[in-house]
């Protein structure tokens, strides 16, 4: 006999006669199947008791000796039991006796193998059957294990409804005291069931609609139909990615139901099941005062900045000026000599774009420089403008581009972009002068990927993103500087060498093309900006803007009439002299209502030339679409040096109505000219 680790493993024989039992336990042990040899019935039938994975008997033992104890313990098998008895029987000629086939049929689950029987069969039979027993053991812990858990859910049972009573009453208290706390901060709650297409809104939320009882089924539409038209398409794209997102944070202007324009500010969380989007809540909240509070520091903090300008901006105006007026007057005295009027006409010239280039950098920090965003490849901007970057950062530094071939594209001004990285590279030349060890400037490009962690302080949506580095191993920024270096004005040069504008030029670009800035520094290592700019989802445009650098000047057609509107008196002489000079036809008009006046007649204008900003409460851009309104297919083209409000800066550089920056000549004023009446 051999032992078992579990009584339940074992294989239990009936043999009593011969060497039957002995042959089987040597067969079964090769095996290694754990067997216990029984004398007779009545003691197989106990060990059955106690336990066994199958028995085995021969047919003889059973027919022979009172089996009754054992039929009845058959018959009193637990319903997830069914035992497997293997009968080895003698091989007759003939039917068995009525009394063998009616004891074999009282033992149930019984399989009968005829003698005699090889080993391999034997052994067989004896795996299969302990196999069937194993899933019978694993139904009886599956039902022992039901029962415990049908007895624990009848005690669970037993206090839920108590439990669910308390529950409900925390809720509903602590739901009263959210919207308690939200009345009292004065914030509107919403809820969107994505699964359902439910929306719920709170009575305060209808409120700041300008709705005092619950007459407006909120929906996507309708909240969109509130929004000012010039911020509706921004909220509708982030409406459109908040899934993606998994937040909402936006700030537009709303019209009540009264009329009345509002700020208000939208936050919201979105909830997923199995990754999908199943709800979208959070609040409203009226910002209108807390705008026009900002407003206003933000203008103090201006006219503060202003202060420190002055000196700076006041030193390089008047060396241009000196250069300008100092020229002019010569020229005056003199005016027979033509070469030393040339030269003196190009340097007032020259110091007169100096100057523009200062007014640039003053409203790309203030974001009011007319944007011309294009959507393109950064990497071939670089590439382009490598030869003066190069002479920018001058012979004593090894400059080195590092550019992923695989960047993605991105929309930005281009003007504006190579302005910002070439003010990067002239500052950190500066920084370079006078090291001891090598100076290298390394220009990156790289695409990332930002998380909502990493946009969270800047209003900005998480996803992919382009960065353009530029990297120096300058001195590098002290601890206790490094966080103002994006002030506007704030620098460390003397009076006259700088305004303190380029770096706040920069983040005020980065900012204005929907991305950021950051700088990192580390002193006697160096210093990198980098310049964080979102990935576009259009195409890039790879055709270029220097091709147009090198149209050929163009007069005006026969009878070509232009519309002039112009409110400035002096401009509007040189404007007129220009144009009578290209050979146009011209037609003055000083404000918005006399130009309608010539619109509305029957004179001929092929183009409309307009100042963006002139009194009179109509502006360049709203008299440009009055103007197609009343002349279908009439040219347009604006001019302005300043736009008052940013968002119209915005939606003219968005190429619906092109521009022409002041101050031009006469040139860009043709090839501008040229451009917009070439177009079908």
């Amino acid at each position: 006999m051999m032992g078992s680790a579990s009584i339940e493993d074992r294989v239990l024989i009936l043999a009593p006669r011969g060497r039957d039992a002995a042959v089987v336990e040597q067969v079964l042990a090769r095996a290694g199947t754990p067997c216990k040899v029984c004398s007779d019935v009545q003691s197989w039938t106990a060990c059955l008791r106690e336990g066994a994975g199958t028995a085995l008997a021969t047919e003889e033992a059973l027919t022979q000796e009172d089996a009754e104890p054992l039929f009845e313990w058959v018959a009193a098998q637990p319903p997830w039991s069914d035992f497997p008895i293997i009968v080895l029987a003698t091989r007759q000629a003939g039917p068995r006796s009525a009394r063998a086939a009616k004891l074999l049929a009282r033992l149930g689950n019984a399989v009968l193998l005829e003698r005699p029987i090889n080993a391999e069969t034997l052994t067989s039979a004896v795996a299969s059957a302990l196999r069937a027993r194993l899933r019978q053991y694993e139904v009886r812990e599956y039902l022992v294990e039901r029962e415990r858990s049908q007895e624990e859910l009848r005690t669970a049972n037993e206090s839920l409804e108590q439990r669910v009573l308390q529950r409900t009453r925390e809720v509903e208290g602590t739901r009263e005291t959210l919207a308690f706390a939200l009345d009292a901060a004065a914030l509107g709650s919403w809820d969107v069931d994505m699964v359902a297409g439910v929306t719920r809104c709170s009575p305060r939320f209808d409120a700041i609609f300008g709705y005092e009882r619950r007459t407006v089924a909120w929906s996507r539409e309708t909240f969109l139909q509130h929004v000012v038209a010039e911020d509706r398409a921004d909220v509708d794209a982030a409406l459109e990615t908040v899934v993606e997102a998994g937040r909402l944070d936006i700030e537009c202007r709303i019209q009540r139901a009264d009329g009345a324009v509002r700020w208000v500010a939208v936050r919201g969380q979105v909830t997923y099941d199995a990754g999908r989007a199943v709800r979208i809540a959070g609040i409203l909240l009226d910002r209108t005062e807390q705008r026009v509070t900002e407003d206003a520091l933000r203008q103090s903090q201006k006219m503060e900045a202003i202060g420190q300008l002055t000196g700076g901006v006041a030193h390089d105006f008047n060396n241009l000026l000196t250069v300008i007026v100092g020229g002019l007057d010569m020229i005056l005295r003199r005016p027979e000599q033509p070469e030393r009027v040339m030269r003196l006409a190009q340097a007032a010239m020259d110091a007169a774009r100096r100057g523009d280039q200062l007014t640039q950098q003053l409203l790309t920090f203030s974001r009011r420089q007319m944007l011309r965003p294009q959507t393109l490849n950064p990497n071939r901007l670089l590439l382009d403008f490598r030869t003066l970057a190069e002479r920018a950062a001058g012979a004593a530094i090894e400059l080195s581009f590092d550019l992923d071939p695989a960047i993605d594209p991105i929309r930005i001004d281009p003007a504006q972009f190579e302005a910002a990285v070439l003010n990067l590279i002239v500052n950190a030349r500066h920084a370079m002068e006078g090291s001891t060890r090598k100076a290298r400037l390394t220009v990156r490009s790289r695409n990332v990927r930002l998380g909502t962690a990493a946009v969270a302080d800047k209003g900005l949506q998480p996803g992919p993103y382009v960065i353009v580095s530029v990297e120096d191993t300058g001195g590098g920024i002290p601890p206790e500087t490094i966080g103002r270096v994006f002030e506007p004005f704030f620098t460390t040069k003397d009076v006259g060498k700088g305004t303190g504008l380029g770096l706040s030029q920069v983040y005020g670009f980065a900012r204005s093309a929907k991305g950021f800035a950051e700088i990192s520094s580390k002193v006697d290592i160096g210093t990198t900006v980098d310049l964080y700019f979102p990935k576009s989802t259009d195409a890039a445009d790879e055709g270029g803007t220097a091709a147009t650098l090198h149209i050929p000047l163009r007069r005006a057609g026969d009878g070509e009439t232009v519309l002039l509107v112009e409110d400035d008196e002096q401009v509007l002489g040189m404007a007129i002299e220009s144009l009578e000079e290209l050979r146009y036809r011209v037609i003055v008009a000083r404000n918005a209502a006399e130009a309608l006046d010539h619109l509305m007649g029957l004179e001929r204008v092929d183009i409309l030339f307009s100042d963006v900003a002139m009194p009179g409460g109509m502006n360049g851009s709203q008299l440009a679409v009055e103007a197609q309104r009343i002349r279908p297919g009439i040219k347009v083209l604006l001019t302005s040096g300043y736009v008052a409000n940013l968002d119209e800066g915005q939606v003219i550089g968005r190429g619906e109505l092109p521009v022409l920056n002041k101050p031009y000549r006469r040139d860009e004023l043709a090839r501008s000219l040229r451009l917009v009446l070439g177009r079908a």
